[in-house]
């Protein structure tokens, strides 16, 4: 029996457990990435470990989401991570260089090397071939460390393409399909491995966007195999050397298959407030719009912004739109700016703004009151934008140039086909805005440079034999990581900060809950089904730790945000019963008993008894014989400092 592609890489670098469905095994990381809102942090972990230079082959530091300087937070976390990164033999991508996952793509990703990123969107790499995977920034520190990163070994999703896409579908309405059948729930502890001869027909940029938003449908990671295009693209960066060509065996077996006719699709929205929440553009023509915001790391290649060019030329943004665009790197913006297609898009109307996350991140750009905004981003969740009541919906970059000229919600397939995108037999290489490390004789002299803002890690203590305490917060279903600790120009700033940034915990769904969780000390969270998706930031975990939040239960877990509810010691809990869910309300008292020594046991069944009520609930706390390590120690950060050596 062949194996998958995923399972070529894993076997490969497996360092740790057995090679078996379902368990858990520890894999040798090769690089890894941070960017600036969760790096701060990821740097204060890693200095904690003591570990004196890191032991990856190649890590990468970029700034890319907190570039708006209003204040000196920012540009102290700036220059922080950059004098870590100097000292510890770490490259570091200066503001303005780019996006981290477009960058990554660009100059450093490689076939099948794996990828470890304190960014949810680390998937991207999957479109040459990695095996590149979201996490927390502590699983981050800890790979740089040289200790390896822990998943359980995923189902393997065949997703076969065949056919091509027609003019003006593009690799957003690829995902956006892979969404409308899966949900954001269908791919978590899977790999979305895709297939086909379809697969030719598809650019690498095309491949990274279909990969990036993988992100949103739960999974682990997505790839591609390594082809003769993957080699076109990096030879076309100046870095043909590290290819090696990649594919599934033609006998591999796979647990699911999804096949999808390329040729049958058409464009397609997300609409508010959710990935998958799916309709076809022809569904919603004619709707007026206010806003639209091309870029992100999902869509702003050069393929991109010259499809988004073409669209423009000679024409004017509608006077009810305003456009905003943001190339995905300094090399985008440069090629764009050599070619004329920057003029182009200036002389339409566009606002262009730096190469970085921006809007995505509710970094700017905030769409007016009730405002509909298109977006070429991954996510849409309800206040994400930074307007309560906007209305988000994520499209290509054509449907979205297109909207944007005539005001109103369009189908791009309406278009003439008279263009087709060549991809450049060579791009624009310039690195001088990515800073290598000093070298190991000079580490010593450098200097680490922190601000007032930055503030250490929450203290952290051993499990408890017996947590009894209060309810602070119920919620409901899809809980994201952007309920539990918002992004946007207000607080990202605060990311080096966990006193000041866990003031905002939870005030999306509860204004009073971090007031309320100091009062009671220690308590509980109570939640709904796929609890915590959306991004890796570890500070959803993190605040909730510095607010005294011991056990969070709940109906299930998004795969990111358990592994660090773990990492920062929370006790994570299911229910049994989804029903049993009913059965516990805000303030009520819970106990839980003989934890210390039924987590040493491996145990699975615990039982939570609501004194308020007079009930015993039956729960599960899985957690393997290293994850149960972790929590008896109180964390990852105290389980590293023991045995990472």
């Amino acid at each position: 029996m062949g194996l998958t592609l995923t399972e070529k890489i894993l076997k490969a670098h497996i360092v740790d457990g057995e090679f078996v469905k379902g368990s858990e095994i520890g894999i040798r990381i090769d690089q890894t990435l941070t960017q600036d809102a969760t790096g701060t942090m990821a740097y204060l972990e890693f200095e904690a470990m003591g570990v004196p230079r890191v032991r990856t082959e190649r890590s990468v530091a970029y700034i890319d989401h907190n570039t708006l300087q209003s204040g000196f937070e920012n540009a102290d976390d700036h220059r922080f991570i950059g004098s870590v990164a100097k000292k510890h033999g770490i490259y570091f991508s200066r503001p303005g260089n780019g996006i981290c996952h477009q960058v990554h793509l660009e100059r450093f990703g490689a076939p099948g090397k794996t990828l470890i990123g304190s960014d949810s969107h680390t998937p991207t790499g999957g479109g040459i071939g990695m095996i590149a995977i979201g996490a927390g920034g502590l699983d981050v520190a800890v790979a740089m460390g040289g200790g390896a990163y822990y998943i359980t070994y995923p189902k393997i999703v065949n997703v076969k393409l065949s056919g091509a896409l027609r003019p003006w579908v593009s690799a957003k309405d690829v995902i956006l399909e892979v969404l409308r059948r899966l949900s954001v729930k269908g791919g978590v502890g899977k790999v979305i491995e895709y297939t086909g001869e379809g697969v030719k027909s598809l650019s690498v940029p095309e491949r990274a966007t279909i990969t990036n938003m993988g992100a949103e449908l739960g999974a682990t990671t997505s790839i591609f195999p390594s082809d003769e295009t993957t080699r076109q693209f990096l030879k076309a960066q100046g870095r043909e050397d590290v290819y090696t060509p990649l594919s599934a065996d033609e006998d591999a077996v796979y647990d699911e298959l999804v096949e999808i006719d390329l040729s049958a699709l058409e464009p397609m929205a997300a609409c508010p407030h959710s990935p998958d929440n799916i309709k076809n553009a022809r569904e919603l023509a004619g709707m007026k719009i206010d806003q639209v915001c091309i870029g992100s790391c999902t869509n702003s290649s050069l393929m991109d912004m010259m499809k988004v060019a073409h669209i423009l030329k000679g024409k004017t943004v509608h006077p009810d739109v305003s456009l905003s665009i943001a190339p995905g790197s300094k090399q985008v913006l440069n090629m764009l700016a050599q070619n004329g297609a920057l003029s182009i898009l200036i002389d339409a109307g566009a606002r262009i703004l730096e190469s970085a996350c921006g809007p995505c991140i509710g970094m700017g750009q905030s769409p007016n009151s009730g405002g509909i905004s298109l977006r070429t981003f991954n996510r849409n969740f309800l206040g994400r934008s930074g307007t309560k009541d906007g209305q988000v919906y994520l499209v290509s970059p054509e449907l979205a140039a297109l909207s944007a000229v005539n005001g109103v919600f369009s189908d791009p397939t309406e278009l003439p086909d008279d263009f087709r995108f060549e991809m450049p037999e060579k791009f624009v290489v310039n690195d001088n805005m990515i800073v290598p490390p000093a070298s190991e004789e000079d580490m010593d002299k450098v200097e680490i440079l922190r601000g007032p803002n930055i503030k250490p890690y929450p203290d952290t203590a051993p499990l408890a034999d017996t947590i009894e305490c209060g309810v602070s917060l119920k919620v409901g279903d899809n809980i994201t990581t952007d309920h539990i600790m918002p992004a946007g120009a207000k607080i990202l700033p605060l990311r080096s900060n966990i006193p000041a940034i866990s003031n905002y915990c939870f005030t999306v769904c509860d204004e009073k809950f971090p007031e309320r969780a100091k009062e009671m000390g220690k308590s509980v969270i109570v939640g709904g089904s796929n609890y915590g998706q959306g991004s890796s930031r570890e500070h959803a975990a993190l605040a909730p730790l510095y607010l005294g939040v011991k056990a969070v239960l709940v109906k299930s877990f998004a795969r990111i945000h358990r592994a660090n509810l773990v990492n920062a010691g929370i006790l994570p809990l299911t229910f049994v019963n989804e029903a049993d869910y009913d059965k516990i309300d805000e303030g009520d008292i819970l106990l839980l008993e003989d934890l210390r020594e039924k987590v040493a046991k491996g145990d699975t069944e615990y039982t939570v008894i609501n004194k308020t009520k007079g009930i015993e609930i039956p729960v599960l706390c899985e957690l393997s014989g290293r994850t149960a390590n972790i929590m008896l120690a109180g964390g990852l950060l105290d389980f590293t400092r023991e045995n990472l050596k």
